[in-house]
C-alpha cells in the first residue's frame, strides 16, 4: 500500500478564540447601542418616546443574526459554493432595485435601503459578502492563470458594476470597503504586483475624481484637514466626535454617562457609536475594541493561510479583511485620522442588515476552521528536501500571500508521485 495515501477528512472543533472575540464585540455593541440611543429614542415621536426602542430592535436582530451564524457554521461549503454566481447576480439586482423610485427608501438624501414590512434592508451590505463568495470561487478555479491580465477582466467587470451602483446611492464608504476586500482577495490569490499596482492607482484616481466632483465631499476633505475651521457646519460631526473622545480621558466617564449623546453628537448609535464608547469607557475601552478587531484579523488570516483548500482560504481571507477594514475605517473616521464618510462599526453599531450579514460571515469563518484536512503526504512533503525556490514560495505562503499558487505546486508534486 502506498505510504502517501491521504487520511480521511476530519472535522475539528470550532475556533473558540474567534468565537470569544466576536461574542465579546457583540455584547459590547448591544450595551453601547442602548447607552447611546436611549436619549434619542426617548425624544423621538417615531419611537413613541420609548428609550428601549433601538435596543429592542437590535436585540431582535441579534437573535436572528445568531441563528444565521449557527446555520452558516453547519452548511456544506462545497455545495454552497455553487451559489456564488446566483448570489452576486442577486446582489446586483437588489442594488439596481434600490435606485428605483418607489422601491428604494431615501434617508438623509441617500437612497440605500429597501423597505420590507416595518423594517429596512440595505443591499450594499449583502453585496459586500456576495462579491467575496464569487471572487473566492473564480480565483480558486483559475489558479495561477490569474497572473494573466486578461483573466482579471470578467472579475473587474462585476466588481466595477457593484461599486458603481453603490456609489450612485451615494455611499462612498461602503464602496471603499468593497474595493478593499476585492484587492485583498486578488493579492491573496497571487495576482501580479504590477497588475495590482495599476488597479490601485486607477482606484485612487477614481476616488479623487469623485471627491472633486461632489462639493460636499470636497468640503469633508477640507474639514479633515482642519475641523475647527467651521465647527458649527461642515466640521460639526468631527468636532463633536473629538470632544466625546477627548472628554472620556483614560478610564471614561462611566457607562451611560455620555454627555455628547444628549443631541450634540449626530448618528451617535450608528456611525459615531465609537465616540460614545470612548467617552464612556475612555482610552482603555477604545484600545480594547481596537485590540479585539486586530485579534479578529489575525485569527481570520491564520485560518486562511492554514486552509488546505484554495476556495476556503480565499473566502476566509476576504471575509476577514472586509470586516476588519470596515472597522478600522470607522475608527479612523471617528478619531479624525481619516476623512469623514458614513460607515457603521461592525458588530457594535446599530443596524440589523449589517449585524445579520456580519455574523453570518463569521459563521462561515468558523465553518472553515472546522474543515481543515490532515493529509499524511503533506507532512511527508514538508520533511522532504526542497529547492530554494520552493522554500521561498512556502515562506510567502506562511505570510498569507499566494494561497493559490503554492497549493498548485503541491498538487503537481503529488501528481508526479
Amino acid at each position: 500500500m502506498s505510504a502517501t495515501r491521504a487520511l480521511p477528512s476530519t472535522r475539528k472543533p470550532p475556533d473558540h478564540w474567534l468565537l470569544a472575540i466576536v461574542f465579546t464585540l457583540l455584547a459590547l455593541g448591544l450595551m453601547m447601542v442602548f447607552s447611546s440611543s436611549s436619549v434619542t429614542a426617548a425624544g423621538m415621536r417615531e419611537t413613541n418616546h420609548d428609550p428601549y426602542f433601538f435596543i429592542k430592535r437590535q436585540g431582535m436582530w441579534a437573535c436572528v443574526a445568531l441563528m444565521a451564524m449557527w446555520v452558516a457554521m453547519r452548511i456544506d461549503l462545497e455545495k454552497f459554493r455553487k451559489l456564488s454566481l446566483p448570489l452576486v447576480l442577486l446582489a446586483v439586482g437588489m442594488l439596481v432595485a434600490v435606485l428605483v423610485p418607489g422601491i428604494g427608501v431615501v434617508v438623509n438624501g441617500a437612497r440605500r435601503w429597501i423597505a420590507v414590512g416595518g423594517f429596512t434592508f440595505q443591499p450594499s451590505e449583502f453585496a459586500k459578502f456576495a462579491l467575496m463568495f464569487y471572487l473566492a470561487d473564480c480565483l480558486a478555479r483559475r489558479g495561477t492563470k490569474i497572473q494573466q491580465g486578461a483573466r482579471l477582466v470578467p472579475l473587474l467587470a462585476i466588481f466595477g458594476l457593484i461599486v458603481l451602483l453603490i456609489e450612485m446611492e451615494p455611499d462612498l464608504g461602503t464602496a471603499l470597503v468593497v474595493a478593499a476586500g476585492f484587492f485583498a482577495v486578488l493579492f491573496m490569490s497571487g495576482a501580479r504586483f504590477s497588475h495590482l499596482a495599476g488597479l490601485v492607482g486607477m482606484g485612487i484616481m477614481g476616488v479623487i475624481m469623485l471627491i472633486i466632483k461632489e462639493p460636499y465631499r470636497f468640503d469633508r476633505m477640507l474639514v479633515f484637514l482642519d475641523p475647527w475651521k467651521d465647527p458649527e457646519k461642515n466640521g460639526y460631526h468631527m468636532v463633536q466626535s473629538l470632544l466625546a473622545l477627548g472628554s472620556g480621558g483614560t478610564w471614561g466617564l462611566g457607562l451611560g454617562e455620555s454627555r455628547q449623546k444628549f443631541f450634540y453628537l449626530p448618528e451617535q448609535h450608528t456611525d459615531f457609536i465609537f465616540a460614545v464608547l470612548g467617552e464612556e469607557l475612555g482610552l482603555v475601552g477604545t484600545l480594547a475594541v481596537l485590540s479585539l478587531f486586530l485579534l479578529f484579523l489575525y485569527k481570520g488570516f491564520k485560518l486562511a493561510v492554514k486552509s488546505r483548500d484554495n476556495y476556503l482560504g480565499l473566502l476566509a481571507g476576504g471575509i476577514t479583511f472586509t470586516i476588519a477594514f470596515q472597522a478600522f475605517l470607522n475608527i479612523g473616521v471617528v478619531s479624525g485620522a481619516m476623512p469623514l464618510t458614513g460607515i457603521p462599526l461592525p458588530l457594535i453599531s446599530y443596524g440589523g442588515t449589517s449585524l445579520v450579514l456580519t455574523l453570518s460571515s463569521v459563521g462561515l469563518l468558523v465553518n472553515v476552521s472546522t474543515r481543515r484536512r490532515e493529509r499524511r503526504e503533506e507532512s511527508e512533503e514538508i520533511s522532504a528536501p526542497v529547492s530554494e525556490t520552493e522554500s521561498l514560495t512556502r515562506k510567502f505562503h506562511d505570510m498569507g500571500y499566494g494561497l493559490v499558487p503554492v497549493t498548485r505546486v503541491r498538487e503537481r508534486r503529488r501528481a508526479r508521485r
